[in-house]
């Protein structure tokens, strides 16, 4: 497995050794050990969660807030993604900075979000599978989330807005502003 720091502060992409013969392929996604080396502490991965977007589905970005936080180990088994994460923790040296990468079914790269950040990502592809774990269980009353568009961020989402795909509620999400003076 191949580690890449970001540009933020904890925000690492992986790259697995993809084996390729006359049957197909192979690789190994998860190794706790492995895992716990590249990162310097050791994790305990609680949920794993599922997702299928239809091609211009935006999910984010979203957030679980105070004790409820979650760092998440996200990656793509069908189609392909723009991920981007956010650096939302105040103390931080890259606060309100941004990171965006493209993970797809055939880069089988992998992004990991630690607590504190926002995540959210847009479907490039039809039927787009995205599987993610979790550090901490999802808890509704700590759900967060800032603006997809929030004019300070500037998130380049790789498509024009008017093919995007949105809930009703994270249609609703604060501009980052309004998070931070909330």
């Amino acid at each position: 497995m191949q580690v890449e720091k970001s540009p933020l502060a904890g925000c690492l992409v992986l790259t697995p050794r993809i084996f390729n013969d006359h049957r197909g392929w192979f690789i190994e996604s998860f190794n706790q050990k492995t895992w716990d080396e590249a990162l310097g502490q050791e994790m305990n991965w609680v949920q794993d969660n599922h997702s299928v977007s239809h091609r211009g589905v935006l999910r984010g970005l979203h957030f679980q807030n105070g004790e409820f936080a979650q760092a998440k180990l996200v990656r793509v088994v069908q189609g392909e993604v723009i991920d981007i994460a956010v650096d939302l923790r105040k103390d931080s040296p890259t606060y309100k900075q941004s990171f965006a990468t493209r993970l797809s079914a055939d880069n089988q790269r992998q992004i990991f979000v630690p607590r504190g950040f926002g995540h959210g990502f847009v479907a490039l592809q039809e039927n787009t599978v995205l599987l993610y774990k979790c550090d901490n269980y999802y808890a509704p009353q700590a759900e967060g989330g800032i603006r997809f568009d929030d004019p300070d961020l500037n998130l380049d989402w790789g498509l024009p807005h008017d093919e995007l795909i949105l809930s009703d509620k994270d249609l609703k999400l604060p501009s980052l502003k309004e998070w931070e003076n909330g």
